[in-house]
């Protein structure tokens, strides 16, 4: 399948505001989801049961500062190979990011607002649908754009296995 901006073409001039914009806007989805976080960490999820894989907390912050980046990056990569394409060239393609984005804060508000790990489990499960779907509509743009996202699929599973073991080994 040929992509509109391949791995081959020539690069496209570098749009810094625009680039700092899609960050930023990635950055502030996960700070709003982050107020959700920051009260409950402590006090209700400190003391749960949790996976045997469970990462310490420190992890958490650096790796979704670094996943809020590179999905900032593939969206200015994506919406560049979209402007750049004929008229009319692939309509609501950035539809499924923007979903997605707005799942991931709502997962927060879900599992740590609510403190409702089974409907967050829900919730995550389609969120990673929506990644999924943001990498095949990215894919048809931008090959990059989409690759940059399969960290963030592959974490977002990770965390699918984090969700439901709280849920399963703290239902009493």
């Amino acid at each position: 399948m040929t992509t509109h901006s391949d791995w081959t073409s020539p690069a496209p001039r570098l749009d810094i505001p625009r680039l700092i914009g899609a960050i930023v806007l990635c950055q502030v989805a996960g700070a709003i989801g982050g107020v959700a976080t920051a009260s409950s960490v402590k006090s209700w999820y400190a003391p749960l049961r949790k996976a045997s894989l469970n990462p310490p907390p420190w992890v958490f912050g650096p790796v979704w500062t670094i996943l809020y980046a590179l999905m900032g990056i593939s969206l200015y990569r994506a919406s560049r190979a979209r402007a750049a394409g004929p008229a009319g060239a692939a309509p609501g393609a950035l539809q499924p990011f923007f979903l997605q984005l707005s799942l991931n804060a709502a997962w927060s508000f879900v599992f740590f607002g609510a403190r409702r790990p089974f409907e967050a489990l829900i919730t995550l499960v389609a969120l990673l649908a929506a990644i999924l779907a943001t990498i095949r509509s990215f894919a048809r743009l931008d090959r990059a754009a989409a690759w940059l996202l399969v960290p963030y699929a592959a974490w977002v599973t990770f965390a699918g296995y984090l969700n439901a073991s709280v849920w399963w080994l703290n239902r009493d």
